[in-house]
């Protein structure tokens, strides 16, 4: 193998030098010069200014609980979503399929609790229903791979497709309206419940965080993610196959969502379904934000965590120092373009060495 073509190695991430190869950075170089070294400055400096606006209800241990608790079920969904758009791809689905697992989940309890309402329902029914929204949130990521890796068909046609198709399916399954009978034990427990002062749901999103970390840094699924959207033909020729991994990286953004689905659920003891409809935006902004480029080949799970608490921070913020709403929309526009506007540059600069 040449080392032109030879994929990075681990920790080291992929990036087309110019001449069809993948060029070897350090880790503090990347960190220093991706768009993540800066959200996370600007991410400081939001925390700072409402500090001082509103030192004696910004700078709490309750506001930040809060924050954590907001972004826990969105955070889920980043992750997924900063492999997809790594690999040059997108995926305009997973709020819609976010939707459908909740709603298969929901209606699986339903349906194996006594007279049709889950309220009183047990950990049996509970894990049934769990495992029934992930495989629909993994069904519907794999349909997304088929599609995008097999039938090569461009990944915003398929996903904008896709994210209609189930959002019509989870409509259909409880005639257009949410399921309110979610198991009490469940909303208290992983919906409000804490451990040792930390809320249980944001221990779950932290904990798939970490994993989705060690995935794309640490292992070969991370090192073919990088090179597949560095230069997919150059990755192919070095003996990746391209089909596969994109077929199981779409799969894993489904898995994801459901569980993402099952989350939602136990939180709002609902399956909310008009709470959920700009999810897959949400989702693509926090990533995009986080330094991951929409061309591909670059981006860090670290950026997209720091993406995701951009617009919490400047909602919570806005809310307590009485700020319009209206207003966190164009700061949280205007940092995403800066974002996207940032990488651009950065790839013109390094194009024309």
């Amino acid at each position: 193998m040449s080392r032109a073509t030879e994929p990075a190695k681990p920790g080291v991430q992929s990036e087309v030098d110019g001449t069809g190869g993948f060029a070897r950075r350090s880790l503090g170089s990347r960190l220093v010069s991706a768009n993540t070294f800066w959200i996370a400055l600007v991410l400081l400096a939001l925390c700072v200014v409402f500090t001082i606006a509103a030192p004696g209800e910004f700078a709490t241990v309750f506001t930040f609980q809060t924050l954590l608790i907001e972004t826990a079920v969105l955070l889920v969904l980043s992750v997924g979503m900063t492999f997809v758009i790594i690999t040059s791809g997108i995926d305009l689905s997973v709020g819609s399929v976010l939707i459908f697992a909740g709603m298969v989940s929901a209606k699986t309890m339903e349906a194996l609790s006594p007279g049709g309402t889950a309220t009183n329902a047990g950990w049996g029914v509970i894990s049934v229903g769990l495992i029934a929204g992930v495989v629909a949130g993994t069904v519907w990521g794999l349909i997304n791979g088929l599609l995008i890796a097999v039938a090569k068909i461009p990944p915003l046609i398929v996903t904008l497709g896709t994210m209609g198709a189930a959002l019509g399916a989870a409509y259909l399954l409880n005639n257009g309206s949410d399921v309110r009978s979610v198991p009490t034990v469940l909303n208290n427990t992983l919906g409000y419940g804490t451990w040792f002062g930390i809320p249980n749901l944001v221990l779950v999103a932290a904990v798939i965080t970490l994993i989705g970390a060690w995935l794309l840094h640490t292992t070969k699924f991370g090192r073919y993610t990088y090179a597949v959207g560095s230069n997919a033909e150059a990755a192919r020729r070095s003996g990746i196959g391209v089909t596969a991994h994109l077929l199981k990286v779409y799969t894993l953004t489904g898995f994801l969502a459901g569980v993402a689905g099952f989350m939602s659920l136990a939180y709002y003891a609902s399956t909310t379904i008009s709470a959920h409809t700009t999810d897959n935006l949400n989702a693509i902004a926090a990533t995009v934000m986080g330094g991951t480029s929409l061309f591909g080949g670059i981006g860090s799970v670290l950026g997209t965590v720091i993406g995701v608490f951009i617009p919490a921070v400047l909602k919570k913020g806005f809310n307590i120092t009485q700020v319009p709403d209206f207003w966190q929309m164009i700061a949280v526009g205007a940092v995403l373009i800066a974002a996207v506007w940032f990488d651009q540059r950065r790839r013109r600069l390094r194009n024309s060495r």
